[in-house]
């Protein structure tokens, strides 16, 4: 059994965008009581989890202005009404990109998301300390994006932990079987895959349909990225995929519906426990 190579910090993209995270973070801890009331003041809210196990491919739709490999995508988007029509189009959820820097997002995009549609909403964000995942919980996010290869694995361990302690789902990342063993050792119940390498900003897909395979069966797996055809969403049904998260595709279609239409109901493929 080889040993789990040594974490280093992210460079590149990711790692820029990673320490404008810490920076947003450490202004948010002086927030943090009020944080945390608001938190445990929310209601019930849709689980993430329980969405995406359905007889089919699930859809988790994503409401996003612009990327750093794209540039803007729909500078002039309505959050709300963009997450109208992916519910009308049949999506299982809904991701926000709240990263304001390059993304174009915001929490306010999410608490419109949370009052336009009834579907779990995953805030996707760089999340590197646990005042964030208050924050997320907050804002009536069902579940929060956690970016394996941004976090050193006693960060991951405690972001893990504040997620259990505060009810609120958490979506693992990873690129690779390394990065995958840290989310299991981590207790990740939902894991995706992104075939973007976020230092470099460059594709490879055929890095989701390999991983996914590896990922047991009682978890939910995610094709992520380069996904923007049926016939991406079949590939990736092939190799396991519990469920796909769009944002370019979607998000740029000039029939939002139709576009998550397209995508939606190819049968799962199940994978071995």
């Amino acid at each position: 059994m080889q040993a789990t190579p040594a974490w280093t910090p992210p460079a590149g993209t990711l790692g820029g965008i990673v320490n404008e995270a810490h920076q947003r973070a450490e202004r948010l801890r002086q927030d943090r009581d009020a944080l945390e009331r608001a938190a445990a003041a929310v209601g019930a809210i849709p689980s993430f989890e329980s969405a995406l196990r359905r007889p089919v491919v699930s859809v988790i739709a994503e409401v996003k202005r612009r990327s750093p490999s794209k540039g803007w995508i729909k500078s002039d988007m309505s959050a709300a009404a963009q997450a109208r029509t992916y519910e009308a189009g049949g999506a299982a959820a809904i991701s926000v990109l709240t990263e304001p820097e390059h993304f174009g997002g915001s929490n306010e995009d999410l608490t419109k998301v949370r009052g336009a549609v009834h579907l779990p909403i995953l805030k996707k964000d760089f999340h590197v300390d646990p005042v964030q995942l208050v924050e997320a919980k907050a804002l009536g996010a069902s579940a929060a994006l956690l970016i394996v290869r941004a976090l050193a694995p006693e960060r991951l361990s405690k972001l893990a932990a504040a997620g259990v302690e505060l009810g609120l789902e958490l979506l693992f990342e990873v690129r690779d079987r390394a990065e995958l063993d840290r989310a299991l050792e981590a207790g990740a119940r939902i894991i995706g895959v992104n075939n973007r390498n976020l230092e470099t900003l460059v594709i490879d897909p055929t890095t989701a349909e390999r991983l996914i395979a590896e990922i047991p069966g009682d978890r939910i797996a995610i094709g992520e990225s380069g996904v923007s055809s049926r016939a991406d969403v079949e590939r990736l049904a092939r190799s396991g995929a519990d469920a796909v998260l769009v944002g370019s595709a979607v998000s740029a279609a000039q029939d939002p519906a139709a576009a998550v239409r397209e995508l939606s109901n190819v049968q799962r493929v199940e994978r071995a426990a």
